[in-house]
């Protein structure tokens, strides 16, 4: 798979209007010549995970058959490893506190300068997978307690990582 040139960034930020929220990133990402995916890093299994998701979605969307009608949410469906919109925006922005992987594809420092206007970067530890963020991916990619037994917990990052994987399949 070729790999897709992305800058991956943690951010921190407060949306009051999901729908301002996302025309502002639109109008930046337009304006700069560049896609701008934001992941919601409370339902990622880490930067990888952005990583492979971006990689599948620049590879379905550019130079196959995509399953949605923007970059931005191929990339959102492969991290949900779904063929639902509804399920895959949930990995998206929200309202309230969020914590995100900004991924700028391909990298602008223009984007990035702006997008600093209204998130900030922040330069953080987010690999870890504390107990509650075990069950919640446990959960959301639907891993049964006899792939767990088979791979053991350390491997829950790369069991995601193959739901990611298996969208491609399962198209």
């Amino acid at each position: 798979m070729r790999e897709v040139a992305c800058d991956i960034e943690q951010a921190v930020f407060e949306i009051e209007d999901c729908v301002r929220f996302l025309n502002w990133i639109r109008e930046i990402a337009g304006e700069c010549g560049t896609h701008i995916v934001v992941f919601d890093a409370e339902r990622m299994a880490g930067r990888e995970h952005a990583r492979s998701a971006l990689a599948h979605a620049w590879r379905s969307y550019f130079e196959g058959a995509p399953i949605s009608n923007s970059f931005e949410m191929e990339a959102l469906l492969y991290a949900a490893g779904t063929r639902q919109c509804l399920v895959a925006t949930t990995f998206g922005v929200h309202e309230g506190p969020n914590r995100s992987f900004v991924c700028i594809c391909p990298p602008s420092p223009a984007a990035r300068e702006r997008l600093a206007a209204g998130v900030t970067f922040v330069d953080e530890d987010w690999e870890a997978i504390d107990a509650e963020k075990r069950e919640r991916l446990i959960d959301l990619f639907g891993i049964t307690s006899e792939e767990l037994e088979v791979t053991g917990l350390h491997l829950l990052r790369d069991l995601v990582l193959e739901r990611v994987a298996l969208l491609e399949v399962y198209r």
